[in-house]
C-alpha cells in the first residue's frame, strides 16, 4: 500500500477555493470544494478545469456549507464526480439553498455579460454551473451527525466534529491505513470564535498526526467582544449613522451573519437602546436561510432572542426585484441588510450604487472582506469605485465592526491548536493570506516541537515517515503565491481609469487634456515599439 498523498488545491495563500484532495487507504477523497472569490485572476480559476479527474474521486467530506468551501460541488459533478457527499444535517439543508443562489447569480450575471459581449463583438461565455444543476447534485448528499464514525472507499473512515463557525459547520478527523500503518488527520475547517451567537465552542479530538488549520484571522486580535459588549458597539456605530433620510448599509453573509446582525438589532431595539426604525433584509438568500434556521432552532443559542426577532413589527424581507428597488424611495432613517457580504454580487451592489456617493450614507462590514473585493477595496480607503460600470464616488461613511467575524482570532486559534495536542507528525496552515500565514507559523514554531509547512496552490505532499515531504511536479500551478490574495492587474485597471478620469477632470482647460492624452499615446507606443 502506498503513503497517504494531500493536494492542496484551494485556500492555499488565500482565503478562498477551500480543496484538498486525499489519496488514502486505498480511497481518493476531497475536502471541501469551493469557489474561488477576491481578484478577478483568482475568480478565473472557477472556470478553469479542476487540476484532477473529478470522475476517479470517490466521495467529497465538506466541512460547512459557505461557498467558498461548497461552491464548487455543482461543477464537480458537471465534470464526472458520482459520489457521495457526506456533511452534517444542517449543512445539507443550507447547501439545498446556497449551491441553487450561486447558481442563480452565476445565470444572471453571465446573461449581463453576454449582452455586453454582443455589443463588442465578443463571443458569448456559459455560467460555470445553473440553478438546476446545483439542484440536480442533492440526491448525492449524505447526512452525517457528529461524532458518529463512518466509512468510504478503501481502508478510510471519518467522523465530524462541531466546528463552532456555522450552522452544521465541522471539523473533520479522517483515519486511514496506508504503507506505515493507520494515520490520523484533522481538517479544522473554519474554526468559530468563542462568542458566536447561535453556536456553541468548537470541539476536535487530540492526539493527530496531521493538522491542516485555517488561519484566516491568525495575524490579528480582535477586541474580546462577549455579547454584551458586542452590542453596545453596534448600538454606538447604528446611532452615529442616524440621519434625517439616511440609511445604514450592512453588506452581510446571507447565511448566519445576517441573522445574528438582526437579532442584536432587534434586541436593542426592544431594551430601548435604539430607537425603532424599518429593518429590511433584502436577500431572497437570507429568506431562505432564515427558513432553515427556524428549522434548526432547537439547536441554536440564544434560539428564542432569534425567533423574536423575526416576528419584530419593524422587521420585513424583499423577495421580488420590484420589492428590492422600492427601497430606493423609502424616507427617514432605514436599515438594510444585504448579501453578498464582500460587495461582489447580489442586491448589495444595487444598494451601494444608490447610495454610497452620499455622506447620509454609512457603510458597515460585519466579515472578512478578500483582496481584490469590491468590500475590501471600499474598507482601505477608496474615494472612487466603479460598480456596474459606472463611476461613483465614495462620499459615505465607511465603517467595520469585526466582532461577528465566524472566525477564531490568532489567540483562539493558537489555543484550538494547543488543544489538539500533542499533534505527532506536522501541521499545514491554511485559509489566509500569505502574511498572515507566516505571522501564524512564527508564533506556532515557538511552541511545538513539529514542522510546520504553508503550502502554495497546487502542492503536493507525501505523509510518510516522521513528518511529510514536498513532492515535486513537471505540470506547473495554476497560479503563482503573488497572484494569489492580492489585487491584480484588473483592479490597478479599473484604478489607473479613475485616475485618468480625475486628471482629465482638473485639467485647466481642452488644450491641456490633449495634452495629456498624447502623453498616454505615447507611452503606449514606446511599449510596443
Amino acid at each position: 500500500m502506498d503513503s497517504a498523498i494531500l493536494k492542496f488545491h484551494g485556500a492555499a495563500g488565500s482565503v478562498t477555493g477551500s480543496c484538498f484532495l486525499l489519496n488514502a487507504g486505498g480511497a481518493e477523497i476531497l475536502i471541501d470544494c469551493g469557489m474561488f472569490q477576491g481578484s478577478k485572476t483568482e475568480k478565473e480559476l472557477n472556470y478553469r478545469p479542476f487540476p484532477f479527474d473529478p470522475g476517479k474521486i470517490d466521495a467529497v467530506l465538506l466541512t460547512h456549507a459557505h461557498i467558498d468551501h461548497s461552491g464548487l460541488l455543482p461543477k464537480l459533478a458537471k465534470d464526472g464526480f458520482s459520489g457521495p457527499i457526506y456533511t452534517t444535517p444542517a449543512s445539507v439543508d443550507l447547501c439545498a439553498i446556497m449551491l441553487q443562489d450561486s447558481g442563480h447569480i452565476q445565470e444572471s450575471e453571465v446573461l449581463q455579460l453576454n449582452r455586453r459581449n454582443r455589443r463588442r463583438s465578443r463571443e458569448a461565455v456559459e455560467p460555470i454551473y445553473t440553478a438546476d444543476e446545483a439542484r440536480s447534485i442533492m440526491p448525492q448528499f449524505v447526512a452525517v451527525p457528529y461524532g458518529e464514525w463512518r466509512e468510504t472507499t478503501g481502508q478510510l473512515k471519518f467522523r465530524f466534529w462541531d466546528a463552532g463557525h456555522l450552522l452544521g459547520s465541522a471539523s473533520i478527523e479522517i483515519e486511514a491505513k496506508d504503507a506505515d500503518g493507520p494515520v490520523r488527520l484533522l481538517f479544522s475547517g473554519d474554526v468559530g470564535s468563542k462568542h458566536k451567537l447561535f453556536e456553541s465552542n468548537p470541539e476536535a479530538p487530540s492526539g493527530v498526526d496531521y493538522l491542516i488549520c485555517e488561519t484566516t484571522y491568525g495575524d490579528r486580535e480582535r477586541e474580546d467582544y462577549a455579547l454584551k459588549e458586542r452590542r453596545i458597539s453596534l448600538q454606538k456605530l447604528v446611532a452615529q449613522s442616524n440621519q434625517s433620510n439616511g440609511v445604514l448599509l450592512i453588506p452581510s453573509f446571507a447565511v448566519e451573519r445576517t441573522q445574528e446582525v438582526l437579532t442584536d438589532l432587534i434586541a436593542l431595539m426592544d431594551a430601548g437602546m435604539l430607537p425603532r426604525c424599518p429593518v429590511i433584509i433584502d436577500s431572497p438568500l437570507a429568506s431562505k436561510a432564515t427558513d432553515t434556521f427556524k428549522k434548526h432552532v432547537g439547536s441554536m443559542e440564544h434560539g428564542a432572542d432569534f425567533l423574536r426577532a423575526l416576528n419584530a413589527p419593524n422587521v420585513r424581507f424583499t423577495e421580488t426585484a420590484e420589492q428590492s428597488k422600492a427601497l430606493d424611495l423609502l424616507k427617514g432613517f432605514h436599515i438594510i441588510i444585504a448579501a453578498s457580504g464582500m460587495c461582489e454580487a447580489g442586491r448589495i451592489r444595487h444598494r451601494l450604487k444608490n447610495w454610497l456617493w452620499r455622506p447620509e450614507c454609512t457603510v458597515l462590514f460585519v466579515g472578512f472582506q478578500a483582496a481584490g473585493t469590491l468590500g475590501r477595496i471600499l474598507q482601505d480607503g477608496a474615494e472612487v469605485v466603479r460598480i456596474q460600470g459606472e463611476e461613483i464616488r465614495v462620499g459615505a461613511r465607511i465603517a467595520t465592526l469585526d466582532a461577528y467575524s465566524g472566525h477564531a482570532d490568532a489567540s483562539e486559534l493558537d489555543d484550538w491548536v494547543m488543544e489538539r495536542g500533542p499533534i505527532r507528525k506536522a501541521i499545514f496552515l491554511v485559509h489566509g493570506e500569505a502574511g498572515v500565514r507566516s505571522a501564524m507559523s512564527n508564533r506556532l514554531a515557538k511552541l511545538l516541537p513539529v514542522e510546520i509547512f504553508t503550502p502554495r496552490l497546487d502542492d503536493a505532499y507525501e505523509l510518510k515517515g516522521e513528518s511529510a515531504r514536498l513532492l515535486t511536479s513537471d505540470i506547473p500551478a495554476r497560479l503563482q503565491p503573488q497572484e494569489i490574495g492580492h489585487q491584480d492587474w484588473h483592479n490597478d485597471y479599473q484604478n489607473f481609469v479613475l485616475n485618468l478620469a480625475d486628471r482629465l477632470k482638473d485639467a485647466a482647460d481642452r488644450k491641456s487634456r490633449a495634452v495629456i492624452l498624447r502623453r498616454l499615446e505615447r507611452a503606449l507606443e514606446d511599449e510596443t515599439n
